[in-house]
């Protein structure tokens, strides 16, 4: 049995029927219950299950959505490729209530390390624009690197607080998420250390707190008729069902559609709470676009490598930040005075006048969409090798090749007589042994 907060027990006991109580308590005594969502932005469901990696068990509320006991799904050369995003099976349900469409304007508001917005951005399938935001600068940096792993082009990765962005974007939103900072009690089991050690009473009433400024300062930013979901993991009343009391008394525009409470012994997962709001009343704010920019020689000198490499036109709305290249995605706002990571997606940068292309541009490329591909199968040796940072040998046309596990794009290599030299990104590479 963990040890477990006396409060917050004391708490629970009252909090839950009898029967439940004890049920509740006796999932202590197990481990937590590890998750993966596959990412349709790099494979379907149906591809990545014939591939027999891990035992599954299908999560309830979401369609790509596992159960799994594999220890170190991290480690595997599909997670490297972005062929899936883990997860906490609870976590998941919060992200398929907002029911996003493609070419919506979406804002994940709290954002880091990825889970819920990373399924945002699926669902809207490159179509439209989703705002990724994490106020804390080496949380955003994760964010964006699971963004950019992913596969995602049409995001735009922040990092303010929620006050400053209800500034640049009145009633701008068709659908946010709000996946609030809380006290953390239905992660007890899975972040002991962390979850106990931080929890206290106190901590609960901070959390409110600052839970209820978030939301204030969200629906400022989501349009008439638009869709808000808000989601801890946590039990507390004061987080849950008390935020939502209180947040519709001080919000009459908003309505309630419906609230889930995911708690461990009745389901495959750990603590969650979600809740899905619409807004009914309220007028849309104007933003300001923003204009992509991109000099003569820059375009095509970018183009020549493009042909180059590419079978089909692959992204337009060029803009340039010094030597830097970027593909806007369409319809994106004015993000001059903005604290922007990454704007759609970095395609690579001008050195000595030739263009290299960025990491960012292989993960988002298909392997049918280039002409020139080092694909190998997961157990091939060389797949080690070059998440190692390595080179190794590939026959094939020479020059840059997009580098594949089982058709799903890795990164870059540039190949000379054979030898495939690597241009995996140092801070991404696999621990040598």
């Amino acid at each position: 049995m963990r040890n477990l907060p006396q409060a917050f027990l004391d708490r629970m006991k009252k909090q839950l029927p009898e029967p439940e109580w004890e049920s509740f308590l006796h999932t202590y005594e197990g481990a937590p219950l590890k998750g993966l969502r596959v990412n349709p932005l790099k494979c379907s469901k149906g591809w990545f299950l014939t591939r027999r990696l891990f035992v599954l068990e299908q999560v309830a509320w979401e369609e790509n959505g596992f159960v799994i006991a594999e220890e170190k799904a991290g480690a595997h050369p599909y997670h490297f490729a972005g062929a899936y995003y883990l997860q906490e099976p609870s976590a998941m349900c919060a992200a398929p209530l907002l029911g996003v469409c493609k070419g919506e304007r979406v804002l994940d508001l709290c954002s880091a390390p990825g889970g819920k917005g990373t399924r945002l951005a699926a669902d809207l399938d490159g179509e439209g624009l989703i705002v990724l935001n994490e106020p804390i600068p080496n949380r955003a940096k994760i964010l964006l690197e699971n963004v950019e792993r992913l596969g995602i082009t049409n995001a735009v990765v922040t990092c303010a607080y929620p006050h400053e962005l209800s500034k640049k974007f009145p009633a701008y939103f068709d659908k946010i998420m709000v996946d609030a900072p809380c006290s953390g009690e239905g992660m007890f089991r899975k972040n002991e250390k962390e979850a106990i050690g931080e929890w206290s009473e106190e901590n609960v009433a901070l959390c409110a707190a600052r839970q209820a400024d978030i939301l204030d300062e969200a629906v400022k930013m989501l349009k008439k008729g638009g869709r808000l979901v808000y989601s801890t993991c946590t039990f507390s009343y004061e987080e849950d069902e008390g935020q939502v009391r209180d947040f519709l008394q001080k919000h009459p525009e908003m309505r309630l559609i419906e609230s889930h409470k995911l708690y461990p012994h009745k389901v495959q997962g750990e603590g969650h709470f979600a809740a899905l709001f619409e807004k009914t009343d309220g007028e849309e704010g104007l933003v300001q676009s923003g204009k992509p920019f991109v000099s003569a020689g820059k375009k095509k000198e970018y183009a020549k490598f493009h042909d180059g490499l590419f079978t089909t036109p692959v992204f337009d709305n060029l803009h340039e930040v010094g030597d830097k290249l970027y593909a806007l995605p369409n319809g994106v706002f004015d993000f001059s005075k903005m604290n922007v990571l990454r704007v759609g997606i970095k395609l690579g940068e001008f050195v000595g006048g030739r263009f290299v292309p960025a990491h960012a541009l292989a993960t988002s490329t298909k392997a049918e969409n280039c002409q020139n591909v080092v694909d190998m199968p997961m157990h091939d040796t060389r797949v080690d090798k070059y998440l190692r940072g390595e080179t190794f040998e590939a026959d094939g046309k020479d020059g840059w090749c997009l580098v594949c596990v089982d058709g799903i794009s890795l990164g870059w290599g540039k190949r000379v007589n054979g030898i495939v030299k690597n241009h995996y990104p140092k801070g991404l590479r696999k621990v040598s042994k």
